[in-house]
């Protein structure tokens, strides 16, 4: 994963190689595998570049096919598959030894008024009065905060607590929930597109590991193995990815292997901008039997 905010930008600041064909930077990662969030950023990269301005995504649909290879560029294939009067449809194939590893559909929307309404956010700790990430990994795994955040550096991300461990009290009807603040670790450029992309990277952070909340393990750990099998995104309301955002994070269900959570992302000052849904692998691992 990118090392800083600017080795991110420079991963979606994407090569065009042909039209409606781009190519994607490797960052130096310890990884196995390419982040998930990486490969939608750039895809939505990809699929920005080949709509009119005006159009902003408001939604995007995506599957996890196949681990992506880090040693090698990810090539983005780009599909227009409608333009109308007020809404663009794109499909965009991303691969890797001539092979698809990610499928994604976006929908892009001319700006128009219309109904208002929202959720209210959930009364959290504020962004300086929460952990880092990294700190909080250092407890749970023993590996040093130091290492979490390497990977991380591209990010700014505090937790504010989960169904387990906070200030909120325990609420049996959600055994699995989990917030986080989380922003861009300095100043972004004012172009929107940007903004939205720097989002959906987040978006994949710890969205997943809200499922293993109550089972005692985490993302990264040796009892279980864990993948991310699809990815649905849908933006509300403007929004800088270089301030403060909450992601409240819940997993209604966890079973067969795979759990499923869900995510409201919510400015400091409570406007909605974005919802997100993901299911993943969460496959518990055997331990040897004693000899």
């Amino acid at each position: 994963m990118p090392r800083s905010l600017d080795e991110l930008l420079h991963l979606l600041d994407l090569e065009q190689i042909e039209d409606n064909l781009f190519r994607g930077r490797q960052p130096e990662t310890r990884l196995q595998r390419v982040f998930g969030g990486q490969v939608a950023g750039q895809a939505l990269v990809a699929a920005s570049r080949t709509v009119e301005p005006e159009r902003s995504v408001h939604s995007l649909h995506a599957y996890f096919l196949r681990p992506g290879d880090t040693k090698v560029p990810i090539v983005y294939d780009v599909e227009k598959v409608r333009d109308g009067r007020s809404f663009s449809t794109r499909r965009v194939v991303a691969r890797q030894h001539g092979r698809g590893i990610f499928y994604m559909s976006a929908s892009f929307h001319i700006p128009e008024p219309g109904f208002e309404h929202q959720d209210v956010a959930p009364v959290v700790p504020a962004p300086d009065a929460s952990p880092t990430l990294a700190e909080v990994m250092e407890k749970v795994s023993g590996r040093p905060s130091a290492a979490w955040a390497e990977e991380w550096a591209a990010l700014d991300v505090r937790y504010a607590g989960d169904s387990r461990h906070g200030e909120a009290p325990a609420d049996p009807t959600h055994p699995a929930w989990a917030r986080v603040w989380f922003r861009a670790a300095g100043e972004l450029p004012d172009d929107p597109v940007l903004h939205r992309c720097v989002l959906a990277y987040a978006s994949d952070l710890t969205l997943l590991g809200v499922t293993l909340v109550p089972h005692d393990t985490y993302i990264g750990a040796n009892d279980v193995q864990t993948a991310s099998l699809d990815h649905a995104m849908w933006f509300h309301r403007p929004f800088r990815s270089d301030e403060w955002l909450l992601y409240d994070q819940v997993a209604p269900s966890a079973s067969n292997a795979r759990g499923l959570a869900t995510g409201r992302i919510f400015t400091q000052e409570g406007a909605l901008i974005a919802s997100v849904v993901q299911e993943g692998l969460i496959r518990p691992l055997r331990r040897p039997s004693p000899q």
